[in-house]
């Protein structure tokens, strides 16, 4: 509309140039600004935290505060947004075992500015920050609710592995079965995988009295290991896998032809995996992440460490740009470049995780975590291509090699200075055949089976030292 009664314009007629130019103005009411829309809202929730999505299309400025008298709530103000239906649907995406979100409130306090509340759980860290546009995703606003005082991953772990042997404990004693099978005379119908050998310095077996030749020896059970309580938990050598399943939440990492995503698959075997760990004995496994959720890299490693893992496997499923590309991978970190195009090539785009799955990059210590985890060494690289060649050989028996040797480039997920690491790129689940193989679970086994053979085999040629 043309306001010719503007009072800062009035029309004018100049001639430039032999044209005539008369100004107008367009009076927008008073208040009338260009809000942002609202794409898509997500929640991922899992042990570790919490994040919170809101994909939009166009600029915005928010401010947020922790109130903890009484129940401890989040609340973030933005400016630049209009409440929609879009918006209030991040009311009905809290689930019930969300460990931080209780309840989720959306209100319009006036206009262009939406007022979010979560009601939480449990004291919270939140992280919020915004991502620019990558890949399919357009602007994001993020909220990342961790707890205000994380659990160290190495007594997470050591409570599983109480917890879980004392529910073995409970149904052994339960079923009357498996109390029969356990008696010392009972035969076992299926062999148990044999422990692995760890040498300690703590426990000396007691050597027992000569049998008489008449009479054949009972079978002794071998000693207990010594162990020494932290924090209420019995602590003992074992030795430790760290599983990292691929991408995850914001990140579903490739997807195939006919919509298979990667970090569901890549879950999937590693969950297996675990399993056939955690059934040896002297051996436990964890998950760098356990559902559907982003970890960054470097969190990963740090996860690792933090477990004092004897070995690190980040388990993914390829892609390349043609669908005839085929067959496993198994990829160690090189020093001094990539050993093919392609390696640098998958470097690169598992490397950009970070950047779809979104991490926030204004936490001070990260350049310190980068600096420290670019100290990998040479004897590092050594045992994690000896680690790599005895998983290689080994997932050879259930699918074509895309290459016959362990390949090397620079995998930040790799990067643990002190503990052997490989990355399985279990088949190219951007070629149609490979992905119905992914999707299949009796092949999900067998990856699973291949992958936990070369790490025994690892520890047979390499075993594991004495530690704490």
């Amino acid at each position: 509309m043309v306001d010719r009664r503007s009072r800062h314009f009035k029309n004018r007629r100049r001639i430039i140039g032999g044209l005539w130019l008369i100004p107008v103005v367009v009076a927008l009411p008073e208040g009338a600004y260009a809000a942002a829309k609202i794409v898509a809202v997500r929640m991922w929730p899992a042990r570790d935290y919490t994040r919170v999505t809101l994909e939009h299309d166009g600029p915005l400025k928010y401010q947020q505060f922790v109130v903890r008298e009484g129940a401890p709530r989040l609340v973030v103000e933005i400016e630049g947004l209009e409440l929609d239906p879009s918006l209030r649907e991040l009311v009905s995406k809290v689930q019930p075992n969300d460990p931080y979100i209780a309840l989720v409130r959306v209100g319009q306090n006036r206009p262009g500015f939406v007022r979010i509340v979560f009601d939480l759980k449990q004291d919270v860290a939140p992280q919020v920050f915004q991502l620019q546009p990558v890949g399919e995703y357009r602007n994001r606003l993020v909220f990342d609710l961790y707890p205000a005082t994380p659990e160290d991953p190495l007594l997470t772990l050591l409570r599983q592995i109480e917890e879980s042997e004392e529910r073995n404990r409970l149904a052994a004693s339960n079923d009357p079965l498996m109390a029969l099978l356990n008696r010392p005379s009972a035969p076992a119908e299926v062999p148990a995988p044999s422990p692995i050998p760890v040498p300690s310095p703590l426990s000396t077996p007691v050597p027992g009295p000569v049998p008489t030749p008449s009479v054949p020896p009972a079978p002794s059970p071998a000693p207990p290991a010594k162990h020494s309580v932290q924090d209420g938990i019995k602590i003992r050598r074992l030795v430790t896998i760290a599983i990292d399943p691929g991408h995850g939440g914001e990140d579903p990492g490739a997807v195939g032809p006919s919509g298979l995503r990667e970090k569901d698959v890549v879950l999937s075997i590693s969950k297996k995996l675990l399993d056939r760990i955690n059934s040896t004995p002297n051996m436990r496994a964890m998950l760098t992440r356990e559902g559907d959720y982003f970890v960054p890299l470097v969190e990963r490693v740090r996860k690792a460490r933090a477990v004092k893992a004897d070995l690190f496997l980040s388990v993914h499923a390829d892609a390349f740009t043609t669908p005839t590309a085929r067959g496993s991978s198994v990829f160690a970190l090189s020093e001094r470049g990539a050993t093919s195009t392609a390696a640098r090539w998958l470097a690169q785009k598992e490397n950009a995780a970070d950047l779809i799955g979104g991490v926030n990059m204004n936490i001070k210590d990260r350049d310190v975590a980068r600096a420290l985890l670019d100290m990998s060494t040479t004897a590092q690289i050594s045992d994690s291509l000896k680690f790599g060649r005895a998983v290689l050989e080994r997932i050879a028996n259930i699918n074509k090699l895309h290459k016959p040797h362990v390949e090397q480039a620079g995998f930040a997920v790799l990067k643990a200075p002190d503990i052997p690491s490989i990355l399985v790129e279990t088949a190219f689940i951007s070629n149609p055949e490979e992905e119905s193989k992914l999707r299949d679970t009796g092949f999900q086994e067998q990856m699973a089976d291949q992958i936990y053979s070369g790490i025994r085999h690892y520890f047979s040629r390499n075993p594991p030292l004495a530690g704490e």
